[in-house]
């Protein structure tokens, strides 16, 4: 695990040397366009309204939000500068107008009530539970009042078949960070925040897994 920024940052499917093949390999196993292109549809953005990607990676739900409203402003934050220098890149070859910011989750460097939208995908699994935590806070603070988080992630198998599956994501991105996905938590932990009308709005199952669809909204007069 890499030492960034003063904190700690855990690479895409774990290991360093992995990170030139995310791309495909989330695309292959994982169902990327179904889950994504759900997401970014439930998210509802409209021009005007300003969109963070939490734990954005290669950029590719990020270049999908800019291109489902170009009339948006949307920002990918991430931990890694070697993965943002991938993402820059896809942005260059898409064409699109994004900006991008080198921070960790539980550091977000803008202010308060800053956005109208947050979303991550395939990232809260990374975490450990107190950097779940810590970055579900910091989503809360730069959300606007009535703002919306809206996650793709592993979430709780159905069945003893896809957690067999889910075997494989473990032993990839680690089962300290991954027990959380198996028990369904990351929803107790959007409440914990302080977050509202939390819920898991739909759910994609791949060939290493169940990905789960959560929406989660800042209410007025946060925090309590």
């Amino acid at each position: 695990m890499d030492q960034e920024s003063g904190g700690h940052y855990s690479h895409a499917l774990r290991y360093a040397w992995l990170t030139s093949v995310y791309d495909p390999v989330v695309r292959w196993t994982c169902r990327e366009a179904r889950f994504k292109d759900e997401l970014v549809r439930q998210a509802g953005v409209s021009p005007g309204d300003r969109v963070l990607d939490l734990g954005c990676g290669t950029a590719t739900l990020t270049i999908l939000v800019k291109g489902a409203c170009p009339g948006a402003e949307v920002t990918g934050l991430d931990g890694s500068d070697q993965i943002l220098d991938i993402a820059r890149d896809k942005v260059g070859e898409a064409g699109a107008e994004l900006s991008f910011v080198h921070a960790l989750s539980y550091e977000i460097p803008f202010e308060d009530d800053s956005f109208d939208r947050v979303l991550s995908s395939f990232f809260f699994h990374h975490l450990d539970r107190e950097d779940k935590r810590r970055t579900l806070r910091e989503v809360c603070r730069v959300l606007r009042p009535g703002g919306e988080l809206h996650v793709a992630d592993w979430g709780k198998p159905p069945n003893s078949f896809f957690r067999m599956a889910f075997g494989v994501v473990q032993l990839l991105d680690g089962f300290e960070t991954t027990r959380d996905s198996l028990q369904g938590m990351l929803p107790d932990y959007m409440k914990d925040a302080g977050l509202t009308d939390v819920a898991e709005t739909g759910r994609v199952l791949t060939p290493l897994g169940s990905v789960s669809l959560y929406r989660a909204v800042k209410p007025a007069g946060w925090p309590p």
